[in-house]
């Protein structure tokens, strides 16, 4: 199964996502992000602090790039 990295680039910086999560396809690592985006948004909300514009970027072992999933667009603002 291959393994898919979570890496945050945040404000021009890039936080490495050092362990990854094993997942059967693009699509399962796509929705993986998007869910985990969604708890850091409202997590941050219940926290009173400011929605930012971090961006999950996930990648494959081999460093290909396969999807990035904005923070915000994890979130119905309406």
């Amino acid at each position: 199964m291959p393994k898919y990295f979570f890496h945050v680039r945040r404000s021009g910086a890039f936080k490495e996502d050092p362990e990854g999560i094993d997942l059967a396809t693009p699509e399962l690592a796509f929705e993986e992000a998007t869910a985990a985006a969604r708890e850091i948004m409202a997590e941050r909300i219940r926290m009173g602090d400011p929605a930012n514009g971090d961006t999950f970027e996930i990648m494959t072992e081999d460093g290909s790039l396969v999807a990035t999933v904005p923070f915000r667009s994890a979130v119905r603002l309406e």
